[in-house]
């Protein structure tokens, strides 16, 4: 692990931005760069940024470390695990806010989302691409499609209320997560950690953020009809998966 990034904290909570990244260099030092510089995370007093390298073949780490994140390195393959890594990296952290490393995800939404986490408005905060101002091509037809199938999904096997978007901008304490026990390590990450969520009742708040694209590089998901159909496949196996998983023991909800 090489380490480049600041220990701030705002009335005892710590916050840490997790982006995974695989081959990312075009966009990643500019999305480090642009949070570090962004009024809404200043006023939450960021506490540090970590890009989680996940076995890129380009400079990826080296821009991420040189705009000032703290780079780990997950050589494992998989949207899932390299979420994990970054996840157990910020031990300092009190609060995690996930996002994408791609340029993509628009700072203002995520540092509101963040904010709403850190004022305790729910245990699990996401931003909604669908419900937010998208650039034209931004959000696919199969992201699109995707998110319909997840959420009809939700409802019928989980009886979970409408969520419009299972996109990557989300934050929550950083023990709620690790006490979700996540084991997806791909595609299925983002949809076991909302169909969870649901079984422990945490409450789950979705605001609008607005969604741009990518600034370089290319989609793992909607960038091929075989990573779509990778995700989509996920997506159901992981709502079947889950759907009657019960914690080991109760866990924290702030009434």
């Amino acid at each position: 692990m090489s380490t480049g990034s600041l220990t701030i904290s705002m009335n005892g909570t710590r916050i840490a931005v997790i982006m995974p990244a695989l081959n990312e260099e075009d966009a990643v030092g500019r999305q480090v760069r642009a949070i570090l510089a962004h009024p809404g995370f200043n006023r939450l007093h960021l506490a540090q940024i970590i890009v989680v390298d996940n076995g890129s073949d380009d400079d990826t780490a080296s821009v991420a470390q040189a705009a000032g994140a703290t780079v780990v390195h997950q050589p494992i393959r998989g949207y899932g695990a390299a979420c994990l890594a970054g996840v157990l990296a910020a031990a300092e952290a009190d609060v995690v806010l996930l996002m994408d490393a791609d340029g993509s995800d628009d700072l203002d939404g995520a540092a509101s989302v963040a904010s709403l986490s850190l004022e305790g408005r729910a245990e699990l905060v996401m931003g909604s691409r669908t419900a937010g101002h998208r650039e034209r091509g931004a959000l696919t037809l199969p992201q699109r499609s995707g998110n319909a199938l997840a959420t009809l999904l939700l409802q019928l096997f989980c009886g979970g209320r409408w969520i419009s978007d299972i996109g990557p901008v989300r934050a929550l304490h950083r023990s709620d997560l690790l006490a979700l026990d996540m084991s997806e390590m791909t595609y299925g990450w983002s949809m076991e950690m909302l169909v969870k969520a649901v079984r422990a009742n945490y409450r789950i708040l979705e605001v609008p953020v607005d969604y741009r694209k990518r600034i370089g590089g290319r989609s793992k998901v909607s960038g091929s009809v075989r990573g779509t159909m990778r995700a989509g496949w996920c997506i159901l196996a992981t709502v079947l998966r889950y759907a009657r998983w019960q914690p080991a023991q109760q866990l924290r909800v702030t009434q």
